[in-house]
Parts: C-alpha cells; structure tokens; sequence
C-alpha cells in the first residue's frame, strides 16, 4: 500500500514535470520541494558531489532494509531519491567527522529501544528488539562514500569504544584524526547527573585511555554536544555552559577565558554557530559567530515548567580567540531564535536557517509539551549574514520555506552554492498525522533546496579547477573566458578562490565547516578573459584539517559549481608534508586592455607574494596611476 506522503510526493513531483519551464526558471531566494528522505535527518553529510548521507535515530521510519525500518539513507542530488542503508546500532544524538582519508565517522548514541523510543532492558541490547537495533552509546560507525551505490556503514562492536558518548563533539585535527569530546552515558535533557555524565577526550584512531577535561566537569548540566573548533594556532577553543576556553590538545593544558555574553549556547539552548570566511586579508584568523540560544541559569534547566513558552534570546556575540579573548556583540537577530543553522555560503556571507522562538531543543512527556516538543512557534523565515557589511546592515531578508524545522533538523552547502535542508522530528518515534493526528509537529521527511540570491545568474564555468591541495607548493592556474567573468573582464580584479568544507549537520551544528581563501594573482588576456593563479593551501594544516572539501571560484559574488577536492595526503593520523609557501608571480594587466584607456602593461611592483583576489587597481599599477586612469577605473569596477 502507498502511504499518503509518498503519494503526495509523487503528485509534487508531476506537477512539477509538468509545469511550463519559465515556471522554474526564477528560483533565487527560493525554497523547492524536490523529495522525501525516508528517514528523518537527524544527521546529515556531503558525501560526494552526488551523494547526502542521513542517519537517523532508530525508529519506525518508513523505509526499511534487510525486514527492519531504516535509520540511515544515501540521497541521490541528481534523482532525489533514497538508498536504505543498514546500521546495527542506535545511532540517536551521535556526533560526526570526516578524516583525513575521506572515511566518516560517526560516534556514540543511545541504547537499543522498541517501539516509542521505549529503551530495552539491558540483557536485551543486541538485536532483540521490534526494530533489531543494537546498544549504540560506543558505537564506532565508518563510511567510505560511493558513487555507484556499493558502499556501506561498518558498525562493528569489535571496533567500539571503551567508554559510553551520547551527544558527543567531533573535530577533525591536523592529521587527518579526530578528537572526539563529552557525552553523557544514558542521555536526558540535559546531564543531569555526575554519575552520568562523561567528561572525558579520546582519539580515533585511539591514542589510548580516555582523559578527563576539567572544563566537562565545571559546566555541568550543560555540556552535551560541547561546541568545539580547531584554531590555526593548533590549539582548540571550546564552550559550553556560560563558560569557554582554549585547550592546548598537544599538552593537554586548559586556559579558561571570560564567559560567553548574554545566555547559554550550547545544546539545548542550540544556538548557530559558525566560523567566519578565513581569508588572506584577515590572515586567516578564525572569528566565531553564536547567534540565538536561551537565558537559564545552571539550576533552571528542568522541565517541571513550561519550557515551550520560554522566549529564545536575540543576541549574537562574536570571538577571535587566536588574536583576542574578549568578547563583541554583532548584529542581533530580528527575533530570538533556538535551534538556527548556520551554513557558509562561496559568496562569503552565512546563511541562517531553520529554528523555533519560544523553548529549545528536546522532547518529553510533560504536561506542558506541544505533541512531544519543547520548541513551539517555528521560524519559517531565512537570513543572510554578511561579515563585511557595516555594524547595523549584516543581516538580510533570504528564502521564506513552508515547512517546520525544529529539533533533529540539519542542512548542508551543495557543490552547486545551493542549500540543502531536511528533517525535523522533535518526537520520540516515527509520528505522522493518521498515528497522531493531535500533534502539531510531525516527522518531516521532505527535502528542500533552498537557492541563494545569485542562483539565477549564469555560472562561471572555467577550466584548471583542482582535484588536490598541498600545504604549500606550486601554485596553479585557473582560465576564465570573457563569459565566465560574466562578460566584464575587469571581474577578475573581484574573483576569489575558495574552500568549504561543508562538515557534519546536527543539532543545530556543521561540525568542522569551514570557509578558506586562497591567495590569488591574475593576469589578463587580449581575447578579454584571464588567467587566475591560486596558492596552495597555507602550509599550516591547523587553518583547515586534511580530507574532502568543496573547491569555488567566486566571480563578482556568483560562484562556480564547485570541483570535489582532496587537501593534503589522504592519510589518517599521519603529519601532513609540509612545502614552501606558494610564491604567485606578479598581477598583470594586459597591454591590449590597457591601452584602450591610455596606458601601457602595468604590474604590480616589488609584490613577492602577488596580490590577492580582489586587489586594487592603485595596488596593480602602482605609482604609475595617472587621474584620468583612476577616474576610469572608478568607472569600470575596479577598487583604489
């Protein structure tokens, strides 16, 4: 028997088929239903340029694999549909890294459960139940994405950990490892308990015994899903609670810095996170944005009150904890938010989505809950962040989306610049109107593309796009043609280089999301296109881990498809090899283009490293600017 949302999907679908093309030709600042997930994406990862991966907790998803309901899928970007993948274990609430080699990880969860998220007793946690799921709260799971549909998940309790992680942190290190951070042992709403809580750090691959961080003990209740970064200076900053600080990982040395401005963050508060654009003129310096989240003091987080008419906070705070510890208020969002998701986008802005203003993350029993939730008033509108802009003018107006996404839902950058964005099931098993027609949040499985404002723009399309970054070495050339720099040549002067990696969506975070930019110089051409010569990555893996990542060039705001690249040796747990720094020759403006304004071939003069993306013409020609030639440059685009 069909069910009733897959049938709606297929009418979705033929409506869509059959609608006149200029009906879908305007889709900037949209969100489109394109399919269902078969699961709730509870987790979700770039794999491939093709392929999103889901995982689930275990529950009575729709989609089945080997007689039992599926918690985990891969997504097909081209088909919009589903693959069902099997898990053994219960992978409720774990964290996620990519290493250095490609291979995902997901770590920890929660204990095998039957039917309403009911947990097994504890001689029954190997197969035993309704949904044959397995005690996942030390589950090592690998993946090693594929194109052609081969691959699947090892969940092999030989290779589990020593110690139990729900809501665990991961963070991919500077050879291609992961360190893996907190939890608590059977979960709650938050962790209640000293005797259940998990204040330890360990490896994988396993550099031995676990180690107690002081900092997991010192923000009790709320410490689960600890937000944590890998800095460029290769120490780690974490927070949680009000509290933060720097961890010098290598020396297993903690530094407590001031508390995080204005409410909590962390998971259940859920506010966005993400790390600014790293680029060569910031010197790449990680700065972090928290936005949103939830005013409650250590004692308050209980639910013997109504937590699902509590208002988020509105405030956003940021830190640059390589180059100053303080704290600085940015732009507030128009409404308090809990649950938002940041995704860096190519253009250099964040964009924000996803969330609820009243309550937080969870779900329970409670008399006061909405159906299970403990969000209520979901935010259907999405924002742009722009770091660049002045104080007072970063935020804007993105897509509107018609769905609900609450608790358990993630989004992620596509290679194409657009969103995807999933799930929402703020509920302890699979629940859909027929089952719970009371409810007023569901089981989402329907997935959304959300296109950005420069979608509709035609793309750049240039040859010479990599396949691998080294930490340092040769620079290479990128070839535009005039069409690419959207038939202006002067766009060159405006073109960035750029890598994201998209990280692991959970929670309300990417773990390990990344944007970094290249060093660039160019040189123009006759024919009215140009060459861009791009650095290697800096040679200091801290400023972005070794593994998969997306690969754009960015003209004038409009990023190309992005080319699938490998940073660094592709190993795990190995030191990365270490070139020279990238030395670009000189920008260079041809002789042909400037002679149509009175000029000879100018480059730049006693540049050793070039100029950067986005150089100015005064920084090109140097001196040798005459009035006129600044009045035109004005006028043509360039910056002085």
């Amino acid at each position: 028997m069909v069910s009733s949302s897959t049938f709606l999907h297929v009418l979705s679908l033929a409506a869509l088929a059959l609608s006149p093309l200029e009906s879908q030709a305007q889709l900037a600042n949209t969100f489109k239903y394109v399919g269902l997930s078969g699961v709730s994406a509870q987790q979700l990862f770039l794999g491939t340029k093709n392929k999103v991966y889901i995982v689930d907790k275990t529950e009575k998803n729709n989609a089945t694999v080997n007689g039992h309901p599926a918690w985990a899928v891969e997504y097909d970007l081209d088909t919009n549909t589903f693959r069902p993948m099997d898990v053994l274990s219960n992978s409720f609430c774990a964290g996620g890294t990519v290493l250095g080699n490609g291979t995902w990880l997901n770590v920890g969860g929660n204990q095998a459960v039957t039917t309403g998220g009911v947990a097994m007793p504890s001689t029954q946690q190997s197969g035993q139940s309704v949904y044959t799921d397995w005690d996942g709260g030390k589950a090592i799971r690998l993946l090693d994405p594929c194109d052609d549909e081969s691959c699947e998940w090892v969940d092999e309790p030989a290779m589990y950990m020593t110690s139990r992680r729900w809501y665990p942190t991961l963070e991919t290190l500077e050879d291609g490892s992961a360190i893996i951070m907190g939890g608590c042992e059977w979960g709650g709403y938050v962790n209640y308990a000293d005797n259940q809580n998990n204040p330890t750090v360990e490896y994988f691959p396993s550099k031995g015994t676990p180690f107690t961080l002081n900092f997991l003990l010192k923000t009790m209740p709320v410490n689960l899903f600890p937000l944590i970064w890998l800095l460029p200076s290769g120490n780690i900053f974490i927070q949680a609670e009000f509290q933060a600080e720097i961890f010098d990982y290598k020396n297993n040395i903690e530094y407590p810095i001031n508390d995080i401005p204005d409410c909590v963050r962390v998971y259940p508060a859920s506010a966005g996170t993400a790390v600014f654009p790293m680029t060569p003129e910031n010197n790449w310096t990680a700065t972090i944005i928290f936005c949103g989240g939830t005013f409650l003091q250590a004692d308050q987080w209980t639910t013997t009150w109504d937590i699902a008419g509590y208002a988020a906070n509105e405030s956003c705070v940021t830190i640059s904890p390589d180059v100053d510890l303080n704290w600085y208020h940015d732009d507030s969002l128009d409404t308090g938010r809990s649950m938002g998701n940041f995704i860096n986008l190519p253009d250099g802005r964040l964009f924000y989505v996803n969330g609820a203003h009243l309550g937080t993350a969870g779900y329970g029993t409670e008399d006061w809950v909405i159906g299970q939730s403990y969000a209520d008033q979901p935010i259907y509108q999405s924002w742009y962040f722009d770091p660049k802009k002045p104080s007072g003018q970063r935020w804007s107006k993105a897509g509107v989306s018609s769905i609900p996404r609450m608790y358990h839902s993630t989004a992620s950058l596509l290679p194409d610049g657009t969103v995807i964005v999933s799930g929402s099931n703020p509920n302890a098993d699979y629940v859909d109107q027929t089952t719970n027609p009371d409810y007023k949040y569901f089981t989402q499985y329907q997935v959304e593309i959300f296109y950005p404002d420069y979608h509709d723009t035609p793309k750049p399309n240039p040859t010479g796009m990599p396949s691998k970054l080294t930490y340092g070495g040769d620079p290479f050339d990128i070839t535009f043609t005039l069409s690419d720099l959207l038939n202006n040549t002067l766009n060159i002067n405006a073109t960035r280089a750029v890598i994201i990696r998209t990280g692991f969506s959970t929670h309300t975070m990417n773990m390990g999301q990344r944007h970094v930019e290249l060093q660039t110089s160019y040189t123009t051409n006759d024919d009215g296109g140009a060459v861009l010569h791009v650095a290697q990555m800096e040679p200091n893996p801290a400023i972005l881990a070794p593994g998969p990542a997306l690969f754009f060039v960015v003209v004038n705001g409009i990023p190309s498809n992005a080319s699938w690249i490998t940073i660094g040796d592709g190993t795990v747990a190995q030191a990365q090899t270490l070139k020279p720094r990238s030395t670009l020759p000189q920008s260079s403006i041809g002789a042909q283009f400037m002679a149509q304004y009175g000029g000879g071939s100018y480059v730049v003069a006693a540049q050793g490293q070039g100029v950067g993306s986005g150089a100015s013409v005064r920084a090109i020609l140097g001196v040798l600017v005459p009035a006129s030639m600044i009045i035109t440059a004005f006028a043509l685009g360039f910056a002085l």
